[in-house]
């Protein structure tokens, strides 16, 4: 088993036959034509809102997403290059379990957030921002939090819990990142990088490479997480105006170099395509972060076990457990869960079973109840 990087991005393991994930979502009939559409935020948040925060060298805005008015706050953290969506689908479905309240939140450089310096992904700063984020929407008496991160996301949710920048602090969660597994895996990290598509030509083309890569395996989530991680190429934006002018050209000349122009014009339409198919990048550089990547990661375990409140680990594979957290398993200093058939992407390629396992942990630390309709449902 080759080792991966926990930057949200590597498949751990290759899709399963007869499918990309365990959704019932991914099942297809014979002849039918995968929808690879967009789906919009508010089918699984209730709103949306963009937050300031006051910094030495102005604001940060960071945007986030937010369902639920009672109950605790679940906190959730993304992994690298993705933004908030990527939580969308167990949102929904946690949302429908136990009473809570949910606040997804776009990271620095990350998503629809919009940073003074974005240059700056350093563990310290990003955990700080948690911090910041947390007093400006709740004051000096936050409600009880539930921190949950994955991937990178996991790695800053254990340093905000350390360095005790949420005072409320109820517990912590951590998707499928293990400090061995990830620093072994970050020489071969560049690499993974330069393989993927630079460009795309539409986000429906985005949405299909997530879930054909493996990046991804349950559709639905693809379709509403997709739209966080690209974003429209700025340079697409000149493309009908050229075509306009051509035509222009080509209605004034005389009949005799109709067809030259003709030719012309074909091939500067040819071009033209090409530009508007490549109209969709990557919202994130993370070639550029590679100085930040050892800092999210080094340490990591021992971090995580000093963090007073209740812990839950939730892992794709019993490989990615490291020395330190095997005996700290075997001491009973956190919960953890091994959720297989999934891809590095546990909470978006089964988004119930992370959900079933967190509900269960919270309800187990009395932390809030199943919801009512829900606890008659269950077997």
């Amino acid at each position: 088993m080759e080792k991966q990087l926990h930057l949200n991005l590597l498949p751990s393991r290759p899709p399963m036959a007869g499918g990309f994930g365990s959704s019932s979502k991914m099942k297809m009939g014979p002849g039918r034509k995968r929808d690879f559409s967009p789906l919009s935020w508010s089918q699984y948040f209730e709103t949306m809102e963009d937050v300031e925060v006051e910094n030495e060298n102005g604001k940060d805005i960071f945007r986030i997403y937010c369902s639920g008015a009672h109950g605790p706050v679940l906190l959730l953290l993304h992994g690298g290059g993705h933004s908030a969506l990527s939580w969308a689908v167990f949102t929904a479905v946690i949302f429908s379990r136990i009473n809570c309240r949910v606040v997804a939140m776009d990271l620095r450089a990350h998503g629809d957030t919009k940073v003074k310096n974005p240059d700056d992904l350093s563990a310290d700063t990003m955990a700080k921002d948690i911090g910041k984020v947390v007093e400006v929407l709740y004051g000096e008496n936050p409600p009880p939090i539930m921190i949950i991160g994955h991937s990178m996301g996991g790695a800053i949710a254990v340093h905000t819990a350390a360095a005790n920048h949420v005072p409320s602090l109820l517990g912590l969660c951590v998707i499928d990142v293990v400090e061995g597994t990830a620093m072994d895996a970050l020489n071969s990290m560049q690499n993974f990088l330069r393989s993927r598509p630079k460009t795309f030509k539409s986000l429906e083309n985005a949405i299909e490479w997530s879930v054909k890569s493996g990046q991804i395996r349950n559709m639905e989530s693809a379709r509403v997480s997709m739209g966080g991680q690209v974003k429209k190429c700025e340079e697409s934006t000149s493309s009908p105006a050229v075509s306009n002018s051509i035509e222009g050209i080509i209605e004034e000349e005389e009949e005799e170099e109709v067809e030259e122009e003709s030719n012309k014009k074909r091939m500067k339409e040819d071009n033209q395509e090409i530009k508007k198919e490549s109209i969709f990048t990557w919202r994130v550089e993370l070639s550029k972060t590679e100085k930040y990547w050892e800092g999210w990661f080094r340490g990591l375990s021992a971090l995580f076990l000093t963090c007073p409140v209740p812990k839950l680990l939730l892992l794709a594979g019993v490989d990615r457990l490291d020395k330190d957290l095997t005996i700290g398993q075997m001491q009973g200093k956190f919960q953890m869960q091994v959720l297989p058939q999934c891809g590095h992407a546990v909470h978006e390629d089964a988004p119930e079973k992370v959900a079933d396992a967190l509900a269960t942990f919270m309800v187990r630390h009395k932390f809030t109840d199943f919801k009512e309709g829900y606890l008659c449902q269950r077997p």
